[in-house]
């Protein structure tokens, strides 16, 4: 969205920026364009749970970081974002608008004396693309008072030298544009690689984000690398299981009842708690109210706008806004039951036999997604460079 997140004393968005509208030419932004806010954002609490009528969101807000999915800049005031991630999906979009602010940030990638030395293609449009994510990241930094979250190339998901180089490449820009690496969090595949790149960088001090986990081999595993952050997306679990079947751990769930997205999360929780692990839990693809119900507990929970506005609207009176129940706690993952082949010390070769069907599928579907969106970056960098007017 590890070790505590803490934001800088500001709170709030530069006022320049709340008017601004970022806007799509289909009226929607691009797939996977969001700003994912981390735990360096306040807290939306209930002031007082034990006087007056709050909001469901109040309520659920007690228990969990509720996170908005995708924030269009029209709706800060309603839910305003103080961290945000940058990506290739979002870069897409800068190049779709000519007058975003955000512009000149890729104009001024692409006319780098620096990259533009580069006589190989390849490596000019590399090194485009890492100054467009660094300039973008760091007006980010400027605008919001959290982490801001790079996204590491998928095309190098399955390489963790390459990914190590390619965070350090990004750090050493964002040093350039004054961005200590402490508002910094690279978002990271959790191919068994991309999880030792994060157990090592996370052994530097640089904080981890490890997306695209499916399975508990991977929660498992990124928690013992000491990734800051773990992202499980529950609903897109489900929609594999509806569809799909062989997978043992779905269908261990499913004989016991559970939704297989929402046991995942709480095996996780739980074996991130009773283990002592220092990784925050991110529940995403949040597809209703009683999905975010059932997580309540958990770090952060990752809602899309519908549903935080549904819970913001629905008013919870003094008789029954008990009725929101922790579901997750330190407390019961000391009483939760791992069995011996839970609780090994993760490998490459028990991680490879122990991810299933539906990790594989989802992962290697996610992977080609990114990599396509960069693909898609670079190309349109080649026909656009040299940008016009720098």
């Amino acid at each position: 969205m590890t070790i505590s997140l803490q934001s800088p004393p500001s709170s709030t968005v530069s006022s320049s920026f709340q008017g601004t509208r970022l806007r799509f030419s289909n009226g929607s932004p691009p797939s996977n364009l969001h700003f994912t806010l981390q735990r360096s954002f306040p807290l939306i609490r209930a002031s007082a749970l034990d006087t007056g009528s709050i909001t469901e969101l109040e309520g659920v807000s007690s228990y969990s970081e509720i996170v908005p999915d995708t924030v269009i800049f029209d709706d800060f005031e309603r839910f305003p974002p103080t961290a945000a991630t940058v990506s290739s999906s979002l870069l897409l979009g800068i190049c779709s608008l000519p007058d975003t602010i955000f512009r000149n940030a890729v104009d001024m990638a692409l006319a780098d004396s620096e990259c533009n030395l580069h006589e190989n293609s390849n490596v000019r449009l590399s090194c485009f693309f890492n100054k467009a994510l660094v300039n973008v990241g760091g007006d980010l930094a400027k605008l919001v008072p959290g982490r801001v979250s790079t996204e590491v190339d998928a095309r190098l998901a399955y390489d963790t030298h390459g990914i190590i180089r390619k965070v350090h490449d990004l750090l050493k820009l964002y040093n350039q544009v004054n961005v200590p690496p402490e508002r910094l969090l690279f978002k990271i595949p959790s191919t068994w690689q991309g999880i030792e790149a994060s157990r090592l960088l996370e052994s530097e001090g640089i904080q981890t984000h490890l997306t695209f986990v499916y399975s508990f081999a991977q929660a498992a595993a990124a928690a013992q690398a000491g990734a800051s952050v773990i992202q499980i997306f529950v609903g897109r679990l489900r929609d594999w299981s509806r569809n799909h079947s062989g997978d043992p751990e779905i269908e261990a769930a499913l004989k016991r009842g559970e939704d297989p997205g929402l046991a995942l999360v709480t095996k996780a929780y739980n074996y991130i708690h009773k283990n002592g692990h220092k990784s925050k839990l991110m529940a995403a693809a949040v597809r209703n109210k009683q999905d975010l119900f059932s997580l309540l507990g958990v770090d952060y929970i990752i809602a899309p706008l519908k549903v935080l506005q549904s819970l913001k609207e629905s008013v919870t009176t003094p008789e029954d806004k008990y009725s929101f129940i922790r579901r997750l706690s330190p407390q019961t993952a000391a009483t939760y039951k791992f069995n011996e082949e839970e609780l090994i010390k993760w490998d490459q070769l028990s991680f490879a036999s122990a991810v299933g069907p539906a990790a594989v599928e989802l992962l290697a579907s996610g992977l080609d997604g990114y990599a396509n969106q960069a693909n898609r970056v670079e190309e349109l960098f080649e026909k656009i460079w040299p940008p016009p007017n720098v």
